[in-house]
């Protein structure tokens, strides 16, 4: 796994998956622990880190849409691949807009959980890990807001916006490719790497979810806006000119 063991924290009502899944990344080399439920999930992830959290949507109680909608309001940041019994895309898109790094239909190869854990620990290391000539120090300031790379902070007046992992590499990507319009396949390449599998779809909702943190009005964005036809473009000083 390189530097660190990995910790992965496995959340689903279903027995034999979660000994399954326990087994199965322990013989791997990570530190796993499992929860049949989100009762004691935010107490737990007060005290202790984990890499990524693997969050099962269909459970009694309070359900994982509604964990990771809750996690992601009280500014929790852990990477976050959601499981769900239903294959249908819209429930992935919602899994998206409440928070979610990554999304997985059951019933899955253990293996492709693996990669797709593996995919989220190396985003988050590459963040944490950035090299080369930056302005500021590995700081981009943009309006009244400041991106620290090396720390993966965004800032506003002195106090942080919280990110996740997904939202923080896309802003990264846009901001270091000031306004050049980037397609939604290249935005994939540069925030997730070139293997990763992901869809447009994913990339307009993450977008979305930026808006939401530093745009006045989201509906008429002036830092990410659309190219319509091929994907989005940054504009640190929030320009009113437009691309057709």
């Amino acid at each position: 796994m390189g530097e660190a063991l990995a910790r992965i924290l496995v959340v689903d009502d279903e027995q034999d998956l979660r000994a399954l899944l326990q087994r199965y990344l322990s013989d791997r080399g990570y530190a796993v622990r499992a929860l049949d439920g989100g009762q004691h999930l935010e107490r737990l992830l007060g005290r202790e880190r984990f890499d990524v959290l693997v969050l099962d949507v269909m459970m009694p109680g309070e359900d994982g849409l509604s964990l990771c909608r809750r996690l992601r309001a009280r500014g929790e940041t852990i990477p976050i691949v959601m499981l769900t019994a239903r294959g249908d895309p819209l429930d992935r898109i919602i899994g998206l807009e409440m928070g979610a790094d990554d999304y997985l239909p059951k019933p899955f190869n253990p293996r492709e959980l693996q990669a797709r854990i593996e995919a989220l620990i190396r985003r988050q290391r590459m963040l944490g890990a950035h090299t080369g000539p930056l302005p500021g120090d590995g700081r981009i300031d943009f309006g009244p807001f400041s991106l620290h790379l090396g720390e993966r902070r965004l800032r506003r007046d002195g106090g942080d916006i919280p990110l996740t992992s997904s939202e923080f590499a896309l802003l990264q990507a846009l901001a270091r490719h000031p306004r050049r319009p980037l397609g939604r396949d290249r935005l994939i390449e540069l925030s997730r790497g070139r293997d990763h599998e992901a869809s447009d779809r994913s990339i307009d909702v993450q977008v979305m979810r930026l808006r939401r943190a530093i745009e006045d009005d989201p509906a008429q964005p002036r830092y990410i806006q659309t190219v319509w036809g091929l994907g989005y473009v940054f504009v640190p000083d929030g320009g009113a000119e437009r691309r057709p």
